[in-house]
């Protein structure tokens, strides 16, 4: 027995105890590993974001740097976990990350103001890029044209995708897919370049069901590409300009930094917005107009903080989604309202709509929710916009988890989860 003890003490333990100060992986580093895997997983409330800045954080530390290369990630951790601070707060994962964010700040010795996010060559931002249906090249200055800023060898810009189409269906940057009814104006994109404000009405008397009459687009006046423009749309009023009567942002800051391009006179419109790398798509189907941009994650992010969390940035639809008491469940509509069948609606969207998908799914919802049978261009246009704007070719499609969703809207968080959370931030 003897013997055997002496054995047993000699004989190393499996796992992380006898590893030495050197072997032992840091509390960091089991956070990051867990900020991945957690990311993985549906988030505990379908309206938190905050696994997303687990695993941006993550992302952006994974490779050593310099001490202040790490804070400038942090401050931009805080921030965007400061920006769940409505829809997270009863969120484990939240709150584990405002205490590893605290005790990392007094660590590393970082200040809470500073940089968020990392230098480039010039500190201005460029601009936009060239469309895929034209190669000309604008006499412009640099910093008009965003993905020439970047060194050759430089990572390239992660781009990302919104719609807003039907009655009315949302498809969020972050892939998220809900079908909402904020009636009146609501503000689709507020960032520090533009704003998107749609307002929507509904599409039968009495019904909760709604879609877009009207649309607003102010590009914010930016250093010497453009002036200050709006473009607005309405029912059957899509304008090839914008609303001074210029197709461009100032001829003076080179033409092609800001232009209108009339696709189908009426009815098709993008705006090219090459300073900030982003697209945007105007179409008008039938008595309603559909929304959609391509737009780089940088842009995407650039909102002004917001302490309280309770500002305008908070209901920026394409970023945060509609809040949940305005989201309705298209799965749940079965019985006929405008003219359709359940079948018969299922039979016509199929004509244009093949797959399956969310696409497919909101044009049964909008054929039975209001019998007209434009929606079902609606949907269809819509995804033919993210097959151009989408960055993911294998992200076009869409396919309703139920079997998640129900889980992530019930907690469905495992006990061990549950532990690695609560051992992640006391170990930091």
């Amino acid at each position: 027995m003897q013997s055997q003890r002496q054995r047993s003490e000699g004989r190393p333990r499996a796992g992380w105890m006898v590893m030495g100060k050197r072997g032992r992986p840091s509390a960091l580093q089991v956070c990051r590993v867990l900020a991945l895997f957690l990311s993985l997983f549906p988030t505990a409330s379908l309206q938190c974001k905050i696994l997303k800045c687990n695993s941006e954080f993550w992302a952006s530390t994974s490779n050593s740097g310099p001490e202040e290369d790490f804070c400038t990630a942090l401050r931009a951790y805080n921030s965007c976990v400061r920006r769940t601070a409505r829809t997270c707060r009863g969120d484990l994962a939240y709150h584990s990350a405002q205490h590893g964010i605290e005790d990392l700040m007094s660590q590393h010795n970082c200040s809470k103001e500073g940089p968020t996010s990392q230098p480039r060559a010039r500190t201005q931002l460029p601009a936009a890029p060239s469309p895929p249906d034209s190669q000309e090249r604008s006499d412009g200055p640099e910093v008009c044209h965003y993905e020439r800023s970047f060194p050759r060898n430089a990572v390239r810009p992660n781009f990302t995708h919104c719609g807003f189409f039907g009655d009315p269906h949302l498809r969020t940057f972050g892939d998220d897919f809900q079908t909402c009814k904020v009636e009146g104006a609501w503000p689709l994109i507020h960032n520090k370049y533009l704003s998107v404000q749609v307002t929507n009405t509904p599409v039968l008397p009495g019904s909760s069901a709604t879609a877009t009459s009207k649309l607003t687009i102010i590009f914010k006046n930016f250093q010497e590409c453009v002036d200050q423009k709006t473009y607005h749309a309405e029912t059957d009023e899509l304008p090839a300009a914008f609303a001074d009567g210029s197709k461009n942002g100032g001829e003076r800051h080179g033409a092609n930094a800001l232009r209108v391009v009339e696709k189908v006179p009426g009815q098709h419109v993008e705006i090219q917005a090459r300073y900030i790398g982003t697209t945007l798509v105007v179409r008008q189907v039938g008595r309603y107009l559909t929304f959609a941009v391509r737009m780089p994650e940088e842009v995407v992010r650039s909102v002004e903080e917001d302490d309280g969390g309770d500002g305008e940035q908070d209901l920026y639809l394409c970023l945060h989604g509609c809040p949940a008491n305005q989201r309705m469940d298209f799965r749940k509509l079965r019985n006929q309202a405008g003219g359709f069948s359940y079948q018969a609606a299922r039979a016509k969207c199929k004509e244009r709509l093949p797959v399956e998908d969310v696409y497919f799914q909101s044009c049964v919802f909008d054929l039975l929710s209001s019998g007209d049978i434009n929606f079902t261009m609606a949907a269809y246009y819509a995804l033919e916009d993210v097959k151009t704007l989408h960055s993911n070719n294998k992200r076009y499609h869409i396919f309703d988890k139920d079997a998640f969703a129900s889980c992530a809207a019930a907690h469905c968080f495992s006990l061990q989860f549950v532990v690695a959370l609560l051992w992640c931030t006391l170990a930091l």
